[in-house]
């Protein structure tokens, strides 16, 4: 894990970035961080709309500045309403004129992360299953060919980056569906384990903190992204039997956590469902530091804005008790 020097200073109310890192160094903060990966109810929330996701390959530098002023906008809103104390680049993805904007924005109030996907084998990185099962079988050289080009491009966009100024970068790959992993943990070790551990350390060599997501039930690979060591998983999902309490036993202090709110509670409710999912991951995994609320996913688009600021409610019932 990175070492990163404390910043708090007695009597004096922490910023989010200081939240942030205090919270991946295993530290006590005056309240749990939150944000969320993505927030994608902006127009329920502001009446406003990031633009349409289609729009930026191509797009003129005159005509980009003001899409990335559109969702610098939004994103303000969201940080000030939501007490967001991160914020992750998710429009324009994986760009680091959003970062540079975003830095501009914000300054030293909140973190700020960018995101390189696309990088490791992973569900969302297979286009087509038989080619590669038959591959897995036949031609593993060409397996760990494609692995490496997958790593190469993800190593030299965390550069560019952490050049632009990010503050951490999010690391999304799902590598587990509801039932387990995607492949074998034997095979995960071979295909994936060894590639992960390098994206990791490039962007740690960077001198800024990883977080690795993936959807999904982990436990069987668990100790394998232990190894790989990235400061924080995010989303411990707890609709694939992923429970907070024992992920924390199992990674305290050696990886910080982030996550597992029940996202079809908060798709569905009830009011109650919410609550409880909320203080079972702040009762179980925020003491001690090394926890981000969130939730276990996403701020999806369908979802009921209601439902996430009764979430939040929870988060500051909690911060009133604790302080």
């Amino acid at each position: 894990m990175v070492e990163y020097r404390s910043i708090i200073i007695e009597g004096i109310h922490m910023t989010g970035k200081e939240r942030f890192f205090e919270a991946l160094a295993f530290r006590e903060t005056d309240r749990p961080p939150h944000y969320e990966s993505m927030f994608e109810l902006e127009y329920e929330a502001f009446g406003l709309r990031f633009p349409d996701r289609k729009l930026w390959n191509g797009v003129g530098a005159t005509e980009k500045d003001r899409m990335i002023g559109q969702c610098m906008e939004i994103y303000q809103r969201i940080v000030e309403r939501f007490e967001w104390d991160a914020l992750m680049v998710y429009w324009p993805w994986g760009d680091p004129d959003g970062i540079i904007a975003a830095k501009q924005t914000f300054g030293d109030s909140i973190a700020i992360g960018g995101v390189v996907g696309g990088a490791l084998w992973a569900i969302d990185t297979i286009s087509d299953w038989d080619d590669f099962s038959i591959n897995l079988v036949e031609d593993r050289e060409s397996i760990h060919k494609q692995a490496q080009q997958m790593l190469d491009t993800g190593v030299e966009l965390v550069g560019k980056l952490v050049d632009a100024g990010a503050d951490y970068i999010f690391l999304p790959h799902d590598v587990a569906f509801n039932g387990g992993p995607f492949v074998s943990p034997l095979t995960f070790r071979e295909i994936v384990t060894p590639y992960l551990a390098k994206l990791v350390r490039s962007v740690k060599d960077a001198g800024v903190p990883a977080i690795f997501h993936s959807d999904g039930m982990l436990m069987p690979i668990l100790d394998q992204i232990l190894e790989c060591e990235p400061d924080c998983l995010h989303s411990i999902d707890p609709m694939a039997g992923m429970d907070i309490a024992e992920v924390k036993r199992l990674t305290y202090p050696k990886m910080a956590i982030m996550g597992n709110v029940q996202c079809n509670y908060l798709q569905d409710g009830p009011d109650e469902l919410i609550r409880q999912s909320a203080r079972y991951c702040l009762k179980n995994a925020a003491p001690g530091g090394g926890y981000i609320f969130s939730s276990s996913n996403t701020i999806f688009e369908g979802l009921p804005l209601r439902n996430y600021e009764v979430m939040i409610d929870e988060l500051r019932a909690y911060s009133r008790v604790e302080s």
